[in-house]
């Protein structure tokens, strides 16, 4: 019986030190231990530089992180020279009579900078390609999202006009 009577310690001893160490190991991960999500993988990323819409989606990313990052000194060049490379001479200008006009952003057409964007490809025609940009400026179940129209050419893939889309 003494026998049994340690074998049983020893049991008890082990299954409470393996209830100890389930409890103990998230803690020490850095991790609640009655955490269920788990956080999603962003889908990777591509482009093609011939692409007018990739190019719409380059710059809108590139765009919006340098606005985003405006504490950064750089941030306000870089969002000037990206207007620069990714515009034509008259959408920079209709960009900048919008700004004068509505001190807002003529990019966004906002003024604030939005937590996500999206670039959809809508159609062609007349040497021209159109995308649908999409800025969603929240999180949650109910986010606020603004659409721009976005024209290129075709042959210089450069951004030739911008619309709001209401």
């Amino acid at each position: 019986m003494h026998a049994r009577t340690r074998t049983a310690l020893f049991a008890s001893a082990a299954i409470a030190a393996t209830l100890s160490l389930t409890a103990i190991t998230p803690a020490l991960a850095g991790t609640s231990a009655h955490t269920t999500a788990v956080a999603a993988a962003p889908a990777p990323s591509q482009g093609d530089p011939r692409s007018t819409t990739n190019r719409v989606a380059d710059f809108y990313g590139a765009y919006i992180d340098s606005i985003w990052d405006n504490e950064d000194p750089a941030a306000g060049a870089n969002a000037k020279a990206l207007r620069s490379f990714y515009l034509s001479a008259a959408a920079q200008k209709k960009v900048a009579a919008f700004e004068a006009k509505e001190h807002a952003d003529g990019i966004l057409f906002a003024q604030n900078v939005p937590v996500k964007w999206k670039v959809d490809y809508t159609g062609s025609g007349a040497g021209h390609a159109t995308s649908l940009v999409t800025l969603t400026w929240s999180d949650g179940a109910n986010p606020e999202v603004t659409k721009i129209k976005v024209q290129s050419d075709l042959q210089t893939r450069k951004i030739t006009d911008l619309a709001a889309v209401n």
